[in-house]
């Protein structure tokens, strides 16, 4: 089992930066593959980024160019660093693992990012 803990979300001005992280326990974090979604009030869980145990990343269009993924896995944590924040941003960010071997599934409990003038 893996226990993900998010933190650093909070409130920030458009065009503001911030980032986000999750540390993990209980298994081995090199074998997940990490990724961090978002979910806005009424709104369906999208995703935002994603990371493999290799380092391959992937984002949705809407963050491309301005988020950036990464993990350290000496660490067991996994970052987002977000820039030129806007108010479509605003969201409770979670922090996922997958194991590349089956398909065990964790989720965080989230961290809320909310981009407000």
């Amino acid at each position: 089992q893996v226990q993900l803990v998010e933190s650093g979300g909070g409130l920030v001005q458009p065009g503001e930066s911030l980032s986000v992280s999750c540390a993990a326990s209980g298994r081995t974090f090199s074998i997940y593959r990490m990724g961090w979604y978002r979910q806005a009030p009424g709104k369906e869980r999208e995703l935002v980024a994603t990371i493999s145990n290799g380092g391959t990343t992937n984002y949705a269009d809407s963050v491309k160019g301005r988020f950036t993924i990464s993990r350290d896995n000496a660490k067991n944590t996994v970052a987002l660093q977000m820039n030129s924040l806007k108010p479509a941003d605003t969201a409770v960010y979670y922090c996922n693992a997958r194991s590349i071997y089956g398909d065990e599934n964790y989720w965080g409990q989230g961290t809320q990012v909310t981009v407000s003038a």
